[in-house]
């Protein structure tokens, strides 16, 4: 498998358990595993651009992008196919050349058109079918971070943590 030149994700689901999580003032709260921001350390290694395409729009999202300087972001989105275009236009690259992950409806479309599709393990049936790898992991619990390393590949990831 030939490296992306970019990676997209999903967020919720994906990075998160696709909990909503609310206090009594309701203010919405959401669990990250730290275990993911490991993709975005490999993928900076190796020049991968990393962006988050998600249709959830949140302060909690920007600023986890914000600390782990993934520079795409995209939140509020019902179109994730036209903005992966958007995207690609951008970078000079084509939908082929791009890895997603994602796991549920709003995903369905773009999954079914990049190079490479990765669902997570807890990912609805219908979308556990159409993508190349779905992970070990649920989303929420590093499956980020295993689609990462599933793409770039053990060699890479040896190179990587020997550099550092």
């Amino acid at each position: 498998m030939n490296l992306p030149k970019i990676i997209l994700t999903d967020i919720d689901g994906v990075w998160t358990d696709a909990g909503m999580y609310y206090d009594q003032r309701g203010n919405e709260l959401k669990k990250f595993s730290t275990s993911d921001s490991a993709g975005i350390i490999f993928s900076n290694k190796l020049n991968i651009p990393v962006g988050i395409i998600t249709g959830e729009d949140t302060e909690i999202v920007k600023n986890r992008a914000k600390k782990l300087r993934i520079d795409i972001l995209y939140q509020g989105v019902s179109d994730k196919v036209s903005v992966a275009k958007e995207i690609c236009k951008k970078y000079n690259i084509s939908l082929e050349q791009v890895a997603y992950i994602g796991d549920d409806i709003g995903d369905y479309k773009l999954l079914k058109l990049v190079g490479f599709s990765c669902a997570p393990a807890n990912a609805s049936d219908y979308i556990k079918n159409i993508v190349d790898y779905v992970t070990i992991k649920k989303g929420g619990e590093g499956a980020f971070r295993e689609f990462v390393e599933h793409i770039i590949g053990k060699e890479n990831i040896i190179k990587i943590l020997e550099d550092l």
